[in-house]
């Protein structure tokens, strides 16, 4: 049987934890920042976790993860 090969796309964009969690970036944070507020601000500096169903989805994307 073949190697299963994973989407490279998606493994650029998601990181999973060795919890299992499937962590992805926020979008927009390049640039037109200065109109944004700080909440949002630091909101964006952090990793967000996806959603159980979205976790599930993905992972038949990539495999070889847990």
């Amino acid at each position: 049987m073949p190697k299963l090969k994973p989407h490279k796309a998606l493994t650029k964009r998601v990181k999973i934890s060795p919890t299992g969690k499937v962590l992805k970036r926020r979008s927009g944070q390049n640039h037109y920042n200065s109109r944004v507020s700080g909440k949002i601000t630091r909101k964006k500096r952090r990793d967000q976790s996806l959603s159980p169903a979205h976790t599930r989805a993905i992972k038949t994307l990539i495999p070889g993860t847990k």
